[in-house]
C-alpha cells in the first residue's frame, strides 16, 4: 500500500462524525491564537526590541501563514484527535510521534497556568487586587474552562463564539479610539537593541502565534473537514488586523511606556476608554484568558485521549474517548497535572516570562515536526507551503535558546528503549483519497 503522497499527490478531505460548524470552529481556532499574550506580549516584545519588535511581529504573521495552511491540510485530510503527533507518526514513526505528543501535551499544564495567571493579574491590577486575588482568578478560569470541556465540545464552541464576537469588537474599539494619540516620535529610535533584539522578540512572540497546532487535535470534531480550512482563513483575517493594529498603537500610544509596564494593553485602554478602562480592562483580561485556555484544553485532552490508543499513556485514559464525546478520562489527567504544577509556580513566585518561552519552546517544536511530516504526507502545493513553513519555524526553534531543554528532555523519556509500536488501522489510496481514515498509529509511508 501506498500514500497518496508518493503517488504524487494529495488524499482528499473526508466526513467527519463531529459537530462543529464553520462559527464554533473558527471561534476555537481564534482562542487558540488570540489568547493572553496579547495582554503581556506587547511588553516583552517592546523590551528585547522597541519599536523594531513590530518586524517580528509582521514577520511572524506573514510567515505563520504556511503553518497555518498546512495544519488545514492535514487536519482536513486526515481528521484525528491525535493532530501534529498523528501526523508525526504517519511519517516517521510512532516513537517520534509519541515524542510530538508528549510536547504538546506537556505544554498544556504550563501554557494554560501561565495564560491563567495573566488573566488574573490584569484582573486583580484593574480591581486593585494583589497577587491572592491574581492566583484566585486564575483557578477560577481554568476551573470554568475545565467544566466548560467536560460540558462537551458544542457546549463549549458555542461559548467560545459568543466571547470572541464580543472581544474582536472591544479590541477594534481600542485601537480605533486610541489611534488619534498615536505620536511619530515614540517609533525612534526604532531598534534600540539592533537585529538581535527583533530575534529575541520573535522568539517571546511565537507564544502568541502557537495555535494552530492546538486545533489540530480538534479536526476530527468538525461536522466537515472541509470547514478547517475555512476557518483557518478566516482566523487568519482576523488575527492579522487585531495583532497588527494592536501592536501599531501600543508603540504609537505608548512609546517607552510599552516597553517597561507590564500592562500596555491596560494603559491603552485608559487611553482610549478614560476612568472606564479598569472595569473594561478586566473583562477583556478574563475572556481573553478564558478562550485561549478553553481551545488548549479541548485540544489536549483529545490528544491525551489517543496517546492511550496509541500506548504512550495507560489505556485506560482513552476508553469512552471518540468524535462527539468528551475524553473525561484525558480531561480530568490535565486538570490534575494542571493543579500539581500550580502549586509550585504559586508558591516560587516564577516569572510569566519562564512559563511563556517554556511553553513556546515546547509548541515550537511541535510545529517544525509536524511541518516536517506534512512534507512527506503531502504533494504538490501542499509539499512547497510545508517546506517553507518547516524552514521558518526551525529558525524560530533555534531563537528559543535554553528552553529548548525542556522538549530535548521529554524527548529523551519518549524515545525509551520500551517504546510500543502499534498499528490502529489501515489504509487504502484509491485515484489520490484516503478510503480508510483510521490510519496506524505508526504507519510508515508506504508497504
Amino acid at each position: 500500500m501506498v500514500t497518496s503522497a508518493t503517488k504524487g499527490s494529495s488524499v482528499r478531505p473526508v466526513r467527519n462524525t463531529g459537530g462543529l460548524g464553520l462559527g464554533e470552529g473558527t471561534a476555537l481556532l481564534v482562542g487558540s491564537v488570540l489568547g493572553p499574550g496579547v495582554l503581556a506580549l506587547p511588553h516583552l516584545a517592546a523590551a528585547a526590541a522597541g519599536p523594531a519588535s513590530i518586524l517580528a511581529w509582521l514577520a511572524l504573521l506573514a510567515l505563520s501563514v504556511p503553518v497555518a495552511t498546512t495544519f488545514a491540510a492535514l487536519g482536513s485530510r486526515l481528521p484525528d484527535g491525535g493532530g501534529a503527533a498523528t501526523y508525526v507518526a504517519r511519517a516517521f514513526g510512532a516513537r517520534a510521534g509519541a515524542v510530538v505528543g508528549w510536547w504538546f501535551y506537556a505544554a498544556v499544564p504550563v501554557g494554560t497556568l501561565a495564560g491563567a495567571l495573566i488573566g488574573g493579574e490584569y484582573v486583580a491590577a484593574s480591581l486593585g487586587g494583589g497577587r491572592a486575588m491574581a492566583v484566585a482568578i486564575a483557578c477560577g478560569l481554568l476551573a470554568l474552562a475545565f467544566a466548560a470541556n467536560h460540558a462537551g465540545l458544542r457546549m463549549s464552541g458555542r461559548i467560545q463564539l459568543f466571547l470572541v464576537t464580543a472581544l474582536a469588537m472591544l479590541l477594534v474599539t481600542a485601537i480605533v479610539v486610541a489611534a488619534p494619540r498615536a505620536d511619530a516620535a515614540n517609533f525612534t529610535p526604532f531598534a534600540p537593541h539592533g537585529a538581535m533584539g527583533v530575534v529575541h522578540a520573535a522568539g517571546v512572540l511565537f507564544f502568541a502565534f502557537a495555535g494552530w497546532e492546538a486545533v489540530s487535535h480538534l479536526s476530527a470534531e468538525f461536522a466537515d473537514s472541509r470547514l478547517l480550512p475555512r476557518a483557518t482563513s478566516l482566523t487568519l483575517g482576523i488575527v492579522g488586523v487585531l495583532y497588527l493594529g494592536l501592536a501599531l498603537i501600543v508603540t504609537g500610544v505608548l512609546g517607552e511606556r510599552a516597553a517597561t509596564s507590564a500592562v500596555p494593553l491596560a494603559l491603552l485602554l485608559e487611553e482610549g476608554f478614560g476612568g472606564a478602562a479598569r472595569p473594561v480592562t478586566a473583562v477583556a483580561a478574563l475572556v481573553l484568558s478564558f478562550i485561549a485556555i478553553n481551545t488548549y484544553v479541548a485540544g489536549g485532552s483529545r490528544l491525551g485521549a489517543v496517546l492511550a490508543r496509541d500506548h504512550a499513556l495507560p489505556g485506560w485514559f482513552a476508553r469512552g474517548a471518540e468524535p462527539g464525546r468528551p475524553p473525561h478520562r484525558s480531561l480530568a489527567l490535565l486538570a490534575v497535572l494542571t493543579g500539581a504544577g500550580a502549586v509550585p509556580v504559586v508558591v516560587s513566585g516564577l516569572g510569566l516570562d519562564a512559563l511563556m518561552r517554556a511553553t513556546a519552546a515546547c509548541l515550537a517544536a511541535v510545529t517544525v515536526l509536524a511541518m516536517a511530516a506534512a512534507v512527506r504526507l503531502l504533494a504538490g502545493r501542499g509539499r512547497v507551503v510545508a517546506l517553507a513553513a518547516t524552514a521558518f519555524t526551525a529558525v524560530v526553534v533555534a531563537s528559543c535558546g535554553a528552553f529548548l531543554l525542556l522538549p530535548a528532555l521529554l524527548a529523551v523519556a519518549g524515545l525509551r528503549p520500551n517504546a510500543r509500536r502499534t498499528e490502529v488501522g489501515r489504509t487504502e489510496v484509491e485515484g489520490g483519497g484516503v478510503r480508510d481514515r483510521t490510519l496506524p498509529a505508526g504507519a510508515a509511508r508506504s508497504r
